[in-house]
This record gives structure tokens, sequence and C-alpha cells, in this order.
């Protein structure tokens, strides 16, 4: 097991034990591949979700339609209300969210890939603890930006629980 499976692990599982969920778009289930490639994943990973539409977004994680809709569902917003609404779906305590561009795309004005990724984390009485960063990825083609982007999620994770877990 890598360090930083044997960390996400660890972090996930010390007293309280804390459970994970995942929402991907741009990613396409990279960010779920690595949580579950650490042994004993089935210990405290949920499930996921990709979420590629705009209609699944809202229907499934709670996205604001309007949102979403003016930035093609492409934002730091769009990524938080991703990680708390995976929460939700999957009953978790953690959720962790990308979305964002893989490739240019001159119609949306987007010269560089990037991507918007959160972390939520359930708080005493409903409240969430809120993390969100972007990565850009120029010049490098699609799978490359995923994994570029699923990695900086999960090592975004693991910093925002070893803050959280003092």
């Amino acid at each position: 097991m890598t360090a930083v499976a044997s960390e996400l692990k660890a972090l996930m599982l010390r007293a309280p034990r804390l459970t994970l969920a995942v929402a991907e778009s741009l990613t396409a289930g990279h960010v779920q591949a690595r949580v579950a490639a650490v042994s004993g994943a089935s210990e405290f990973f949920l499930g996921g979700l990709t979420a590629y539409s705009l209609d699944e977004k809202v229907r499934h994680l709670g996205v604001n339609r309007a949102a979403a809709k003016k930035v093609n569902c492409v934002s730091a917003e769009v990524a938080e209300q991703m990680a708390r609404g995976v929460c939700g779906l999957f009953d978790a305590e953690v959720g962790l969210a990308t979305t964002g561009y893989a490739e240019p795309s001159a119609a949306d004005g987007v010269a560089v890939p990037f991507a918007w990724w959160a972390v939520a984390a359930r708080r005493r009485g409903g409240r969430f603890s809120l993390r969100h960063g972007r990565v850009e990825c120029p010049g490098e083609p699609r799978v490359a930006v995923q994994a570029i982007v699923a990695a900086a999620a999960v090592a975004e994770l693991i910093a925002f629980l070893r803050e959280i877990r003092g």
C-alpha cells in the first residue's frame, strides 16, 4: 500500500470513524478508482457517482440548476454542491467532488483544461465544513488531465482530513 493510501485509510478510520462518498464529472471514476485501490477501502468508502450532465447533477446531487447552467456546471460552487450532495446520497460524513474541462473548449472560452475539486465534511446541526480548489493542466491530453485532477483531489482530501482530525 502506498503512503498516500495508508494515510487516507488511517485518517478515515481514526475514531470516530468517517465514511466517504465521491461525486465525479470530468474525472469519470478516476477518483473512485484511487480510493478503492486502498486495501481495506470497504471499511470507509461507501461509493460514488459519475454525473456528467447537468440533469444528473441536479437529480442525484441536488446541484442548483440555474447557477450550474450559468457556468456550464464548472465552478467552485458546483463542486461544493456536488460534494454536499454525495454526502446526502450515500449518507456519508465526507464527500469529495470534481468538475471541470478535460480538454480546451473554444465554445466555452476554455483555453486550458482545468477542474474544481471540493471536499465537504458534515458537522453537527447539518452544516458542512467545505474546502475547494482549482487544478490547471496546460498542454495535457484528456486522460492525463483526468489522472492529474484525481490525484490532486485525493491529496487535497488527505490534507483536509489532517486539518479536521487535528
